[in-house]
């Protein structure tokens, strides 16, 4: 297993509780840089012979904005971390992938993709325009999944599945102290990790392996249709 994220401290630390050498190997990347992932592509390889799962989970939440008021650092931001590196990581694992005949690549898209952006109030602020995901980030997020539907039809054939996990409301330090009213939702609570985790497993794993150009809404039922 390689993890890549920009912190090296976190990433030894989690290589270490993952097994350490020879089972997890920690590759500070910066996701946005298409020259580092084909470097970490490279270093998968030298360590393990090669490469069958990928899972493109990088992001980060932005922080309203409209279409009058986008924040254009933001906006650049958005689409390099959510569309742009799952295409240069997805561009980087295919060539091994088709040489071994098979491979799974995973996108972390988000419901917001799906109906166009989340609007909900933060548990800590009157301001509405915080707590909602802003046009840039639903709009990234859709690419995420028009991205992923297809390269699924465009490599499908070489044997390789990719399919999206789109999550809700799930609890982590980037959607810390929004309201999502999840008392609302047909599951009423907030996700959790483990069950954005438990999706993606599954599209990586052989139970999957006549599924491909998927999206699997992990969100409580908050989209149902």
């Amino acid at each position: 297993m390689v993890l890549a994220a920009r912190s090296a401290d976190k990433l030894d630390a989690l290589a270490d509780e993952l097994g350490g050498p020879g089972q997890a190997m920690a590759t500070p990347c910066d996701v946005t840089d298409f020259d580092q992932q084909a470097t970490m592509v490279g270093n998968a390889l030298d360590a393990f012979g090669r490469i069958d799962v990928v899972v493109n989970n990088a992001g980060f939440a932005s922080g309203g904005g409209t279409v009058d008021d986008p924040v254009g650092v933001e906006l650049d931001a958005l689409f390099a971390v959510h569309f742009t590196a799952s295409v240069g990581t997805m561009s980087a694992a295919f060539p091994p992938m088709r040489a071994q005949g098979y491979g799974k690549i995973v996108t972390i898209s988000s419901i917001s993709g799906i109906i166009g952006g989340v609007v909900s109030r933060s548990a800590d602020s009157p301001d509405a325009r915080r707590g909602r995901s802003g046009p840039a980030y639903a709009a990234a997020k859709g690419g995420v999944i028009a991205l992923t539907r297809w390269v699924a039809k465009d490599v499908g054939q070489s044997g390789i599945y990719v399919n999206s996990v789109a999550p809700g409301g799930v609890e982590t330090e980037m959607t810390r102290g929004f309201a999502y009213r999840a008392e609302e939702l047909p599951i009423p609570r907030m996700g959790q990790a483990g069950d954005v985790a438990e999706a993606v497993l599954f599209l990586a794993s052989p139970a999957s392996n006549y599924v491909t150009g998927q999206v699997l809404r992990v969100d409580g039922g908050w989209v149902i249709g």
